[in-house]
């Protein structure tokens, strides 16, 4: 990000100032690879400088997964038999025709009508937090917005059903965290289990995720296709022997398998292809690189993997938090510390153009909004217009904006970015789009085992 200064081209010097830096980005309009550019040498040795400085690799290659493991996974990611009254599957809210996501600030689960955008709930009831992507997670250490699904220091996966994972189901996970992920919204009444009275699986306890995962095994069970498939992909096991965390661990790897890209603009770039970005998306690189975007957005994925206050403005249903029950906590759900209050995982930037809305709730609708949202963050938090919301959130608008200020991340004091240098931003951002995210209906299957509908492969 940048200090309320002018900004000056990089030198080491300026370089070195920068090195307290931080925002968020987000969608625009693509810009399309050039076959040769013919860059400057200068601009490219300097943009390369500053992205060996800023810790931005190219992303590690994805772990290997059997393909009849990919298979499993697919059914059970796309099968609705996985919620409790089995309308709704794990990519309802994670369209492949939306760049796995939906389209929506806020995501509606269980008893909801419709896909993408046109969804909705006779109640107008809301998922509390946005559906993040899907995108490139075997290198992510930290999952959901608040990282409650994450890699310890010691390499082992946590999550928040702590020891009811029991050892033997954590050695089944082959991917990291990404292979747990699905072990919790399938227990998460909102998102897909549905009320008390509905379903057999809806009338277990709410910490009870043994009896949950268990009864969900039963009906996976009960389908001839599921039991051929699952001991295909775990063939020295029995059916009978399995956990859910067999299930959870064949979504993940169906995620690793079809949803990590890295045939960028940028990759080419990062490669050795001097003349893979446009003089544009170069322009934008150096830009991005020399301000505090890249402190905070680094890495493979341009995420630091750490919990961050950015400010975006709280809406929706929200957590249970605050004196009102409406606010989200964040990170600080997690730990329990009050640090780590309105933190959330800081997004990864791979294919952004293509995921709005951003931020943990989805409150902001464009690129160029959330591009500008970090420009004097504290204005933008007082006047956000709630007319960019769909209708049934607009009246929703936490008024917490001292709270969320008061412990505002200390990279954002005084940053202000020219119109100028967003352009620039946002045309970096089309840098980090893979091409074969643009239509992703090819890992949508046409049926699944349990014969209930699929969701459509086109908006």
């Amino acid at each position: 990000m940048l200090r309320k200064l002018s900004f000056a081209l990089v030198t080491s010097a300026a370089l070195s100032a920068c090195r307290d830096s931080n925002p968020i980005l987000t969608t625009a309009p693509s810009s399309p690879r050039l076959q040769k550019s013919g860059n400057d040498p200068a601009t490219v040795a300097l943009v390369r400088q500053l992205t060996a400085s800023r810790g931005i690799i190219a992303l590690p290659k994805a772990p290997h997964v059997r393909g009849e493991l990919v298979r499993l996974g697919q059914m059970l990611a796309f099968d609705p038999i996985l919620s409790g009254n089995k309308n709704i599957s794990c990519m309802t809210c994670h369209m492949p025709a939306y760049a796995t996501g939906d389209a929506k600030s806020l995501s509606v689960g269980e008893g909801g009508t419709g896909y993408g955008s046109s969804r909705e709930h006779t109640g107008d009831v809301f998922i509390p937090r946005n559906a993040p992507p899907l995108f490139n997670m075997a290198a992510m250490r930290h999952l959901f917005w608040d990282g409650r699904v994450q890699l310890d220091e010691h390499g082992a996966v946590q999550t928040p059903a702590g020891n009811q994972v029991t050892p033997a189901m954590a050695s089944v996970f082959e991917f990291g965290p990404i292979s747990a992920i699905a072990m919790f919204p399938p227990t998460n009444r909102l998102e897909m289990r549905g009320q008390l009275g509905t379903n057999e699986v809806a009338a277990l306890d709410d910490a009870d995720n043994p009896g949950i995962w268990a009864a969900l095994m039963n009906r996976l069970g009960a389908i001839p296709e599921y039991r051929r498939l699952f001991e295909g992909a775990y063939p020295r096991t029995r059916f009978d022997d399995m956990t859910f965390a067999h299930a959870s661990n064949a979504i993940g790897g169906f995620i690793v398998e079809k949803m990590t890209f890295d045939n960028t603009p940028w990759d080419h770039f990062l490669a050795g292809d001097d003349d893979a970005l446009t003089p544009d998306q170069l322009a934008g690189a150096q830009t991005f690189m020399t301000l505090k975007c890249s402190i905070c957005h680094s890495g493979a994925t341009f995420s630091d993997e750490q919990f961050h206050n950015v400010v975006v403005n709280q809406l929706g249903p929200g957590v249970g938090d605050g004196a009102d029950g409406r606010s989200d906590f964040g990170r600080m759900r997690v730990t329990g510390l009050a640090s780590d209050r309105y933190r959330f995982r800081m997004s990864p930037l791979r294919n952004v153009e293509l995921t709005a809305p951003y931020g943990h709730d989805g409150a902001i609708t464009s690129l160029r909004g959330f591009v500008e949202h970090y420009s004097e963050s504290d204005l933008k938090l007082g006047s956000f217009d709630p007319m960019q919301l769909e209708p049934a959130l607009r009246g929703t608008v936490s008024a917490n904006i001292g709270d969320l200020l008061a412990q505002r991340d200390p990279l954002l004091q005084d940053v202000v970015i020219r119109p100028d240098l967003v352009d620039k931003l946002m045309s970096y951002m089309t840098a980090l789009t893979d091409p074969s995210v643009r239509d992703l209906k090819r890992v949508v299957p046409q049926t699944v085992p349990s014969g209930l509908p699929v969701i459509p492969r086109a908006p």
